[in-house]
């Protein structure tokens, strides 16, 4: 079965390809970005702004296209927190429907952290035994922990690297106060995340996934992704606190001439890493190995475990968008409650 997974970000519209079955390893065959840095279009109302809901469309619909081209069975569409926290995510949602067909759900920041949670525990195996991980996006912070398929604790907070960088940074580089402020508000934001999953006991395995975690895991020596998913990567405190010394002092356009640096997230990467050692400094974590399954792959593996006995309705609860359809799609969620176990939806 071919399918494809459209991750609509705070940075990027990313199409992802893959071959798979029920049982099988999924097998990337195809993938596509556009930029867009939709968190960076919502205006002071908080609304997503009608160029930026138009630019939305057109990468939609050339995924779509793209999707098609390719053979895909079906198209699995969702939207991150720059679309779920816009005021007029339900209209822009739906002119997404409207104009391309896909299905285009926004899904809240407790599922982000819950499949992708599940991508890391099919990745490591049960062998994990109780499993923590991490996940730094553009627009929040997921973090879930919990030793089956499904946590036992799930949660997301407003401490992406994207929402860092526009929020606490007047400056490129930022300057040492915003720095030292941005490290102790984070501290603080982070305060009691520590006591909350302290009560589930030590973790046998702490994993941090994302782009971000990536990128900063390179450039304190991990291996080049051209090395293969499969070599061991890890990030540690201390390789990370040089890390921080050194990038914190360059502008986003030198960043951005960094290995393994992308140029659409060079302008956040200093956020992202002090959100990073933040949450590694509350959690006492010395170290983070780097998975490199993340939330599409999750949304991914829930697909074909529900393959068996799925109807109209796409497993986890939305509708499918095979890439032929036309149109005939609400974007409006009913609310009823998701077989995946898990509560999707949109934030509207």
């Amino acid at each position: 079965m071919r399918l494809g997974v459209l991750d609509v970000g705070s940075n990027t519209v990313h199409l992802l390809v893959v071959d798979a079955h029920r049982g099988a390893h999924p097998t990337p065959m195809h993938s596509e970005k556009t930029v867009l840095r939709l968190a960076e279009q919502i205006t002071k109302s908080g609304e997503l702004t009608k160029s930026g809901a138009e630019a939305l469309v057109e990468a939609v619909e050339s995924a779509k296209a793209s999707a098609a081209r390719l053979g895909c069975q079906d198209l699995m569409a969702f939207a991150t927190s720059a679309v779920r926290e816009a005021t007029n995510s339900a209209k822009v949602l739906r002119k997404v429907s409207d104009e391309t067909g896909v299905d285009l759900r926004a899904l809240s920041g407790v599922d982000e952290a819950r499949l992708t949670f599940l991508a890391v525990r099919r990745w490591y195996g049960w062998s994990a035994g109780q499993l923590l991980v991490l996940d730094i996006g553009g627009g929040s912070l997921e973090v879930a922990m919990g030793i089956d398929e499904e946590p036992e604790f799930a949660e997301s907070l407003p401490l992406g690297a994207g929402r860092i960088t526009r929020t606490r940074f007047a400056h490129d580089p930022p300057t040492r106060s915003e720095l030292v402020g941005t490290s102790a508000w984070l501290d603080e934001q982070l305060g009691g995340l520590a006591k909350r999953i302290g009560k589930l006991g030590p973790p046998d395995r702490i994993v941090a996934t994302s782009k971000t975690f990536r990128s900063l895991a390179r450039l304190t020596g991990a291996a080049p992704s051209a090395a293969g998913p499969r070599l061991r990567r890890t990030l540690s405190d201390t390789a990370l606190r040089q890390l921080i010394a050194f990038i914190s002092r360059m502008t986003a356009a030198d960043l951005a001439e960094l290995e393994g640096v992308s140029s659409s997230r060079a302008h956040q990467l200093v956020g992202g890493a002090l959100v990073a050692q933040a949450a590694m400094r509350v959690l006492s974590l010395e170290e983070l190995e780097i998975c490199p399954w993340a939330l599409r792959e999750g949304v991914i593996l829930r697909r074909l475990d529900l393959e068996n006995g799925a109807d109209d309705t796409a497993p986890g609860g939305w509708r499918s968008s095979s890439p032929n359809r036309t149109g005939d799609s609400s974007p409006v969620d009913d609310g009823e409650t998701l077989r995946a176990g898990w509560k999707g939806g949109r934030d509207a």
